[in-house]
């Protein structure tokens, strides 16, 4: 809530001089939390104190503001302070899901019978932590994502390395792809068709891992928002909550401090949520 600007309860110089008072952004992020882990539509997730008009106001608004991206960062940035990023492996994949809505970002889905779907591209650091993530038709080859992806992570973490490993699967065996590769200053690890995959394959398990905590939450299974700024806002959103769990699974186990839980799940506020 520190990111948001500070808004009086009522607002000043309403023509009639008062109004309904203004819903909490607390409130109003709660129910934001419910509509991104259960995919519920807004309506159901309403209650009396928080209408679903307003949830999607106040989403719009904070997509707009790019308030899901710097809650990324910030969990990013905290992951790096107390674990570390392991930037010397990244790894790229893509994962398409339902988009029944279809929308700015939604394609015809190759997998479903041609009905509309997303594609959701991601970078990793080598311990599976999402770095940048790119949203497209499910129809978008994955080759062609991979440098808005690269860049997206560069965005959110600023430069990486200069001997970064890039693992990637059959789908980026391209000439182009090697040579985005080498503009960015990356080294490849290309699966290529035809031939059995490298030795390097173990390292993309990470990615595969991530998309698949990914598609624990419902909005991301199936998108139902038509906006494009808005999926990004609820994949940031994901994005940023996975590295906060990873934080806190991998500190408990690292760190040691009186009353310290004798199991992660203990004090993961996200536990028995997908």
């Amino acid at each position: 809530m520190a990111l948001l600007p500070d808004r009086k309860e009522f607002a000043s110089g309403h023509p009639l001089g008062c109004h309904r008072r203004r819903v909490p952004d607390r409130t109003v992020f709660e129910h934001v939390l419910l509509a991104l882990v259960h995919g519920s539509v807004y309506k159901r997730i309403s209650s009396p104190g928080c209408s679903d008009r307003t949830i999607r106001r106040r989403v719009k608004e904070w997509a707009e503001r790019g308030i899901s991206e710097a809650v990324h960062v910030l969990a990013l940035e905290a992951y790096d302070r107390v674990i570390g990023l392991e930037l010397s492996e990244v790894s790229v994949d893509g994962c398409i899901t339902k988009a029944p809505c279809g929308g700015q970002s939604g394609g015809r889905s190759p997998l479903d019978r041609g009905k509309q779907g997303l594609k959701r591209s991601i970078a990793t650091d080598a311990g599976g932590v999402p770095l940048g993530l790119v949203a497209a038709g499910a129809n978008r080859h994955d080759s062609p994502l991979l440098g808005p992806t690269l860049q997206a992570a560069m965005d959110q973490v600023g430069p990486l390395p200069d001997d970064v490993n890039a693992n990637l699967d059959r789908g980026y065996d391209s000439d182009k792809s090697r040579i985005l590769l080498v503009e960015l200053g990356f080294t490849g690890g290309i699966a290529r068709k035809g031939m059995p995959a490298p030795m390097q394959a173990g390292k993309r398990g990470v990615v595969e891992r991530t998309h698949s905590w990914m598609n624990g939450y419902g909005k991301l299974r199936r998108c139902t928002e038509k906006n494009s700024t808005i999926v990004d806002f609820y994949l940031h959103l994901a994005a940023a909550l996975v590295t906060l769990r990873r934080l806190i699974r991998r500190a408990t186990t690292r760190y040691r401090w009186d009353g310290r839980p004798l199991h992660a799940a203990s004090c993961d506020p996200f536990a028995g949520r997908p």
